[in-house]
C-alpha cells in the first residue's frame, strides 16, 4: 500500500520507516519521516493543505498538527513571499518573524535576513545564540552588547517588546566593561566596579567614558599587583590617545584597588 508523498525506507538494523515529502514550485521540501505510513501520510495531506490555501500562521497555533510548528512556517512563508528559507522565518516589508516557538515570534529588520536564514537561533539558560564555527554566539552581539549584560540595566527594548530585535529598538545603556548607569545621591551617574574575589567599587562617573577608562586603569592597577586574571578592557571609540591620557592619569583609584594583594 503506498500513500502521495510518502516512500518506504529501512534503517540500518532493518527498521522500516516512511518518509514524507511534497514538491512546490519546482522545489523539492522534506517534510520528514514517522515510523508508520499512516503518520507520514498525514505529514503531506497538511503539508498540501498548507500550500494550496490561504490559512496564515495563527491558524495553526494552539492546534494538534501533524507538521512540526517550524515546517509549517516554513511552507507558509514559501507560499507568500515564494522565497524558500530553511528556517521558521515569515518575510513582510520591512522586517521579518522569527518563530523561535509558536508563542515567541522574534522581530528583525531585513538587514539580518541572509544571518539568520543561515543560522538557526537557540534559547538556552535565558538568552538566545547562535551555532557559528563552533562556537555559541549571544544574538546580542550583532547590537555590540556583551555576553554578561542585562535586560533593563545594560539595554532596552525601546518600545518595551521584548521580542522586538530590530536595531532601532535595542538600546544599549552601558557598551562598556565594569560600567552601570545608576542614580547616585538622586543624580544619573556611571559606576565602575571591577570583579576580583567579589565586586571591587572603582568609583562613581560624570560619563561613560571617564567610568570605562577607570575601570582600565584599576585592571592596570591590579595586574601590576601579581593579579593573574585576564580582563577585557574597554576601547573608546572616537578619543584620541591624548584625550584618553589625560582622563586616565586624572582618576584617582581607591585604596582597596591600589593595595590589592592576590
Amino acid at each position: 500500500m503506498e500513500a502521495k508523498g510518502v516512500h518506504k525506507a529501512t534503517k540500518k538494523d532493518g527498521t522500516v520507516y516512511y518518509r514524507s515529502s511534497i514538491t512546490y514550485r519546482g522545489k523539492h521540501i522534506s517534510l520528514g519521516s514517522k515510523p508508520t505510513l499512516n503518520q507520514a501520510a498525514k505529514l503531506y495531506k497538511q503539508a498540501s493543505d498548507i500550500l494550496n490555501s490561504d490559512k496564515k500562521v495563527e491558524y495553526y497555533i494552539g492546534k494538534k498538527n501533524a507538521l512540526s510548528f517550524d515546517k509549517i512556517v516554513v511552507l507558509i512563508n514559501f507560499r507568500d513571499s515564494r522565497i524558500y528559507i530553511k528556517n521558521p522565518i515569515l518575510l513582510y516589508r520591512n522586517y521579518f518573524l522569527y518563530y523561535l516557538d509558536e508563542n515567541t515570534p522574534l522581530i528583525f529588520d531585513t538587514d539580518d535576513l541572509f544571518y539568520y536564514s543561515e543560522h538557526k537561533i537557540q534559547k538556552k539558560g535565558g538568552y538566545l545564540f547562535v551555532s557559528d564555527y563552533g562556537m555559541q554566539i549571544n544574538i546580542l552581539s550583532r547590537y555590540g552588547i556583551k555576553n554578561y549584560s542585562v535586560e533593563g540595566k545594560d539595554y532596552i527594548h525601546a518600545n518595551q517588546n521584548p521580542l522586538d530585535y530590530t536595531y532601532d529598538n535595542i538600546e544599549v545603556i552601558n557598551p562598556y566593561y565594569g560600567v552601570y548607569r545608576v542614580i547616585h545621591k538622586k543624580k544619573p551617574v556611571y559606576k565602575t566596579r571591577l570583579h576580583l574575589n567579589g565586586n571591587y567599587l572603582v568609583g562613581y562617573y560624570k560619563t561613560a567614558e571617564q567610568a570605562a577608562i577607570a575601570y582600565n586603569k584599576a585592571v592596570d592597577s591590579v595586574t601590576k599587583s601579581g593579579c593573574i586574571k585576564e580582563f577585557q578592557t574597554n576601547y573608546i571609540v572616537g578619543m584620541s590617545a591624548s584625550e584618553y591620557s589625560d582622563i586616565y592619569s586624572k582618576i584617582e583609584l581607591p585604596d582597596k584597588i591600589l593595595n590589592y594583594s592576590p
